[in-house]
């Protein structure tokens, strides 16, 4: 797949990220005093609700430029990086970042990576998408998978190249964490329409 860096560069100032967190998760399996990493944070939307919920020791990542950029300026008090920081995290949130990342072999590398970022024991918060059901998500699914060769990969209408899921690829990506809940919640996509998007908590389980 293309490098989407510069697509996200390009529309950092316009986008607006939806995707929920829990906070009755948080309080039952992340401690106030967490390490946390928010990887793939966009402008940090995600990384300053969690410090509105007292989560302080908090850092995120992203690879496009435009978007750390934006974060700043809009919340200076965030730690916002374009390099992954350092050492062992409590708690990892991955909000709408696979459905970026569409190649299998480019998103098992990530889970690998964070794996290793993990605590035994720590916590992995992930929203993403599933394969959606109306009929112009499944008209243009049919659509692009001649051209991108995975069904549920295509070209939004305005560049990006994403991916919406299968159980099966969900399963297979998050296989060696334990599944401690999953919920499906009702949004809007970064352009306004209406979608489902589906929510684990999964646990890395310690070392025996």
């Amino acid at each position: 797949m293309a490098d989407q860096r510069a697509y996200w560069d390009r529309v950092a100032a316009e986008k607006t990220f939806t995707h929920p967190l829990d906070a009755a998760w948080l309080r039952a399996f992340v401690r106030p005093d967490a390490r946390v990493l928010d990887f793939g944070c966009g402008y940090g939307r995600t990384l300053n609700e969690l410090g509105r919920m007292g989560y302080r020791d908090a850092v995120g990542v992203d690879f496009a430029p435009a978007m750390v950029a934006r974060g700043r300026a809009d919340w200076p008090h965030l730690d916002l990086r374009l390099t992954e920081p350092d050492g062992a995290f409590d708690a990892v949130f991955l909000m709408a970042v696979l459905t970026c990342i569409p190649d299998d072999a480019e998103q098992d590398a990530l889970l690998g990576r964070l794996r290793r970022r993990l605590r035994p024991g720590g916590m992995l918060y992930a929203s993403d998408m599933p394969l959606q059901t109306d009929a112009r998500n499944v008209r243009r699914y049919a659509e692009a998978q001649y051209r991108f060769g995975t069904y549920g990969v295509f070209e939004t209408d305005d560049g990006a190249i994403v991916r919406h899921h299968a159980d099966e690829r969900f399963a297979t990506v998050f296989a060696g964490f334990e599944r401690v809940a999953v919920r499906d919640v009702a949004l809007k996509t970064m352009n306004g329409n209406p979608a489902t998007a589906r929510q684990y908590l999964f646990r890395l389980p310690r070392l025996s």
